[in-house]
């Protein structure tokens, strides 16, 4: 039974040293009775400098007011998802969220516990996007140099469609509602939005934030900014509504953004008041709300991922952007406006499409929009060895788009078109091997095979 014990003792320990977050429990007195390398590593220290030790004792720089540990004991109450920035004993700036809860066994108070998750690199990366925003607000005395590329004029179409939601964005433009953009990826939504800023005269800067992918804790300090205090250990710094201020703030994905979120951001679109991260200081700002959605608000809706109350406040001036199959008459302006674009790019000379290509493009279903179709005209300047784009500069479309033949096993297809694009590469590259595996994006050695065994069974 001992050993038993002992055995289940031990998977425990290795169980809690594999976790990837740092971990410091005290029992109700608060000596510390575990802290692990991870937690060690987050405060600069050794393990066997904070075990066994009082938590004040090991971190003086702490006290019953400013812990979270010592609030817990206390109060018996949890603490979730904390944010913490400090500077540990080695002088590294670390930030970390962290939760702290209290250990409770048969209704007595034994302990507690606070696991920290390192988001050092997150947080360095909102705050460098944070610094780049700012320069932007400090350097608007050119035209574009308000974080914007384009105007209305920019946007090709000849579309009845997109015609009418272009003309409704330049009345909104006018206007000082909310906004929200649906398009499926691809379709041009910055376009129309940094157009409606560029054309409504607001004075301040276009700030754009992706609202995806960020923990909430972070995604709040970069919309509102952090305050410095001894709780957190954050820096005084502004947020992207006060960076935003006598501008617009595009927020893309809003579905995709924390709900807890959402209803900070529903207070700002009623009050147009903001409190930094820890402040208790409100600021007033003046900032044009335009959000964008890669789905149909409907679901966002229906799934949960967007506030109803949210979306009726946004949902002032709606627009939906045609997605590029329901508008195929705008594709050979595209393709031509593209073709322009990558002359200059690629210091090309291309003048025209072939007609068998055009064909191939415009009857393509173009999932990805707009920006899928620039992608294929680029790569196809890169194959180009004449002043015509040819339907040879277009091998990979060739073979998603081309129905197989019963002729044709699967294996003869796809290897018909490797040779293809193998030979196209070399011809591209002057028979350079080098430039020709880079050109294909594969290892120098994996063409050399590739060739040897073509040509051997050409032999």
């Amino acid at each position: 039974m001992v050993k038993q014990s002992a055995m289940t003792d031990g998977m425990f320990q290795a169980i809690l040293e594999s976790i990837d977050e740092g971990i410091h429990a005290v029992n109700s007195e608060g000596l510390t009775i575990y802290y692990n390398e991870i937690a060690a590593k987050h405060d600069g220290l050794n393990v066997e400098d904070v075990l066994g030790k009082h938590y004040l004792e090991a971190f003086p720089s702490l006290s019953k007011e400013t812990s979270t540990l010592s609030y817990v004991l206390s109060t018996k109450k949890p603490i979730f998802n904390k944010d913490q920035t400090y500077r540990n004993v080695r002088g590294s700036l670390v930030s970390t969220i962290n939760t702290t809860l209290p250990i409770i066994v048969n209704d007595e108070l034994v302990g507690a516990v606070e696991i920290a998750r390192d988001i050092s690199r997150i947080k360095k990366l909102s705050d460098k996007v944070m610094e780049l925003q700012a320069k932007l607000t400090n350097n608007t005395s050119k035209e574009f140099d308000n974080g914007t590329s384009y105007t209305f004029t920019d946007i090709i179409t000849s579309d009845e469609t997109f015609l009418k939601v272009k003309k409704w964005a330049r009345m909104a433009a006018q206007q000082v509602s909310p906004v929200l953009v649906y398009g499926e990826t691809g379709t041009g939504k910055e376009l129309i939005i940094q157009s409606i800023h560029n054309a409504s005269g607001r004075k301040g800067a276009f700030i754009a934030q992706n609202c995806a992918a960020l923990p909430s804790s972070i995604l709040e300090s970069i919309l509102f900014g952090t305050s410095k205090g001894t709780f957190t250990g954050a820096e005084e710094r502004p947020g992207l509504f006060e960076l935003a201020d006598k501008g617009t703030l595009f927020l893309d994905e809003i579905n995709s953004m924390p709900v807890e979120i959402q209803a900070k951001l529903l207070r700002v679109l009623e009050d147009g008041v903001i409190r930094r991260v820890g402040a208790v200081k409100t600021r007033r700002v003046d900032v044009r709300i335009i959000a964008a959605l890669n789905e149909e608000p409907e679901l966002a809706l229906k799934e949960k991922r967007l506030r109803e109350d949210l979306f009726y406040r946004l949902n002032v001036v709606y627009l939906k952007i045609p997605p590029l199959r329901e508008r195929r008459g705008d594709i050979p302006d595209l393709i031509h406006h593209f073709i322009q674009k990558y002359n200059t790019v690629l210091n090309k000379n291309v003048q025209s499409i072939e007609k068998a290509a055009l064909s191939l493009l415009c009857d393509r279903k173009w999932q990805g929009n707009v920006r899928e179709l620039e992608h294929v005209i680029q790569s196809a300047m890169n194959f180009s060895e004449t002043d015509k784009l040819l339907i040879e500069d277009f091998p990979a479309i060739q073979i998603s788009e081309t129905p197989m033949q019963s002729s044709g096993s699967l294996r003869d297809v796809l290897r018909h078109t490797e040779v293809r694009l193998i030979e196209k590469a070399m011809e591209s590259a002057g028979g350079n091997i080098q430039k020709a595996a880079k050109q294909l994006q594969i290892p120098r050695q994996t063409l050399q095979y590739k060739l040897s065994k073509y040509e051997g069974a050409e032999n």
